[in-house]
């Protein structure tokens, strides 16, 4: 038997057929603050290659909905309550392409999009929060009121900024560090719960 390259995530992300080993990570996210719920209607924004989408499509099951958005086409998924768009999260155009699709308003909008990354962590994280802000973008104006957030972040400058707008616009907001993160990550999650009435 061919032994399976890579950290442990990595391995058990193959082992259990799931496309990318993120998948670990709203897997933990989930179990913890449970935002994600059987029949909800969700936006899984930077999806490439999928771990977060069939993540999803298994808590969601057949009663709910799942919109895989990322600017790479992807494998497209068997079942007919998950959908693909191609498009680029830093394209205006991008909300009403999402709006268009969606059956109704989402319960929960999803984000792990990432720039590609130089290494220069002031560079990567300005990049970085620009994907997070557009994220928060779509989910204003694609969440049902009560909807919820889960946005992938980079420590740095301008993280509590961000964390503050979500504050006057949601309940409830808290950060996540997922143990399945790659230790040297700077990446962290914000989860924002409670949209409110505008």
């Amino acid at each position: 038997m061919a032994r399976i390259k890579g950290d442990f995530y990595t391995r058990l992300s193959r082992s259990r057929g799931y496309r990318s080993r993120a998948a670990f990570k709203l897997l933990e996210a989930n179990e913890r603050f449970s935002f994600i719920r059987k029949g909800d209607c969700v936006v899984d924004l930077g999806a490439y290659p999928g771990g977060w989408t069939q993540v999803v499509r298994s808590i969601v099951g057949k009663e709910g909905y799942v919109l895989a958005v990322d600017v790479k086409g992807m494998k497209k998924f068997s079942q007919p309550n998950v959908e693909c768009l191609v498009g680029d999260l830093l394209d205006p155009a991008i909300k009403e392409s999402i709006r268009e699709k969606l059956p109704r308003k989402a319960d929960v909008v999803l984000s792990d999009a990432s720039p590609k990354l130089t290494g220069v962590h002031d560079l990567d994280h300005l990049r970085q929060m620009d994907l997070t802000r557009a994220s928060f973008a779509v989910a204003l104006d694609t969440l049902r009121p009560k909807g919820s957030l889960f946005v992938k972040a980079f420590q740095g400058d301008q993280l509590n900024g961000f964390v503050t707008d979500l504050k006057r616009n949601f309940e409830f907001v808290k950060r996540f560090k997922p143990k399945s993160s790659k230790p040297k990550s700077r990446e962290i999650y914000v989860l924002a719960r409670g949209l409110e009435q505008r």
